[in-house]
């Protein structure tokens, strides 16, 4: 029988610059497919929770959009303000950079974090990617000077290496407190969310230069049966240039994103899904406040 002493519950909030891997490495921790990927900067638009419930831990993880300076538009803004907001109220701070790459986006939010009181630790990802390994220590050295952290730790989001390690640290940091969620729940989000990030994902992946930027995805029916779920989803665009890229040449290009999001869609609901996706244009979405 557990001692309910050893019981321990709280919230990390997983943040850092643009394209750092933290969708990547929660992915990798919760062992589910949670948070979108892509190679493009700030693919995440959301906080999203995911939850990872062991024996006598419960952990709490926020995904937050890329923090960078100098955002320009709208919808930019608010995802910048989305991530720091994610910092209020968590247990601990889990800030993830690159390795060997320490940038000003990287200075700025240092700055943003001395202001915390919450211990704040160092996540240096895609040390797969290093060549010369003995690079890796000097660089760690110089973090390890830049702030008082609660540890850092070197991984690989991409590879699953010493994502354990992490694991058994944050473990360590947070508070004895009950469970807050059901220890079969990974997500706070709905289904139907999900769906829509599926959907975006592809796009993403499938579209060039700035084009995905300007889209956004709404789901308009969710109608789950005993063996197959319906999904009807509409992918807005601002210009009617862009919907015909999206659509492309006979329809493929919409076809093939649908294809790719269905898969990810069976695999994470356990059902059969019968999707249709619709391109539709409407000017100016992504100022309104309203829609953000």
């Amino acid at each position: 029988m557990q001692d309910p002493e050893e019981i321990r519950c709280g919230t990390i909030a997983i943040i850092g610059h643009p394209n750092v891997g933290k969708s990547t490495l929660l992915n990798n921790i919760l062992g589910e497919k949670l948070t979108i990927t892509s190679s493009k900067p700030q693919t995440t638009r959301h906080q999203i929770l995911g939850i990872k419930t062991q024996t006598q831990t419960q952990a709490i993880y926020i995904d937050t959009p890329g923090i960078h300076p100098n955002a320009q538009r709208r919808l930019s803004r608010t995802m910048v303000r989305s991530a720091i907001n994610a910092l209020i109220n968590v247990d601990i701070i889990g800030f993830v950079i690159e390795a060997l790459r320490w940038t000003v986006e990287d200075d700025a939010i240092l700055d943003r974090l001395k202001q915390q009181q919450q211990p704040v630790l160092l996540i240096v990802n895609k040390i797969d990617k290093i060549k010369d390994k003995s690079r890796l220590l000097p660089f760690l050295q110089s973090c390890s000077e830049k702030m008082s952290f609660l540890a850092i730790i070197p991984v690989s989001a991409q590879k699953g290496k010493n994502i354990d390690e992490l694991e058994k640290v944050i473990a360590d940091a947070l508070p004895i407190a009950e469970f807050v969620y059901p220890a079969d729940q990974f997500t706070d989000r709905s289904s139907r969310f999900l769906a829509a990030e599926f959907i975006r994902e592809k796009l993403m992946r499938s579209l060039y230069e700035e084009l995905p930027y300007w889209l956004t995805v709404s789901i308009e029916q969710f109608n789950e049966q005993k063996k197959i779920i319906k999904i009807s989803a509409v992918i807005w665009t601002e210009r009617a240039s862009q919907k015909a890229i999206i659509i492309g040449k006979n329809g493929a290009l919409l076809k093939k994103i649908g294809t790719e999001a269905r898969k990810d869609m069976e695999t994470s609901f356990g059902k059969k899904v019968y999707l249709e996706l619709w391109v539709k244009v409407k000017a100016g979405w992504s100022e309104e406040e309203g829609i953000l």
